[in-house]
């Protein structure tokens, strides 16, 4: 998973103040200016989301104004699951 993070430019992990992810850690990764991935650490598993916020100072803050979840306990070893992603970041 660390690669994956790292690849992807995830920023470290962090509390979630905001209750959007029940006090759980999250990190994210900005596509541009007001959208992000965003994964949730549970005490089990890593869910990725796509999200919208004013700006990447309020993640973790405050609610976001759009999430939608992409994968439910990722795993990198499944295809579908790594082409979530990818596609975020395609060229």
């Amino acid at each position: 998973m660390e690669n994956v993070l790292k690849y992807y430019q995830f920023s470290e992990f962090f509390k979630d103040e905001s209750g959007t992810f029940s006090s759980n850690e999250i990190s994210f990764s900005e596509l541009n200016e007001t959208h992000f991935l965003i994964f949730e650490k549970t005490a089990t598993s890593y869910n990725l989301y796509v999200s919208r916020f004013k700006n990447k100072k309020e993640i973790g803050e405050n609610p976001p104004e759009i999430l939608e979840i992409l994968i439910e306990n990722y795993d990198k070893s499944i295809p579908e699951h790594r082409m979530a992603i990818k596609q975020y970041f395609a060229e």
